[in-house]
């Protein structure tokens, strides 16, 4: 698992296409807008059925997965 500290405003980047930014930080909570193509299923944890098999993970998008300056005018 990577861990990362990022401040409002701020973004991680995972691969080409997928932004993940922090919006707002409060007192326990955080936050976060999440840009990614429309063919990528997005959900809270909670709402994913505890039956299904956890996704694996191929060891490239590991790779490609790292955190980018806040730069990103595009990113609402």
């Amino acid at each position: 698992m990577l861990v990362l500290t990022r401040k409002p405003a701020e973004i991680i980047r995972i691969g080409e296409d997928i932004v993940i930014k922090v919006i707002k930080t409060g007192k326990g909570t955080v936050k976060i807008g999440i840009e990614a193509p429309s063919n990528v299923r997005v959900m809270r944890g909670e709402l994913v059925e505890d039956e299904a098999p956890a996704p694996v993970i191929p060891a490239s998008f590991t790779v490609a997965m790292r955190a980018v300056s806040d730069q990103y005018p595009h990113v609402a």
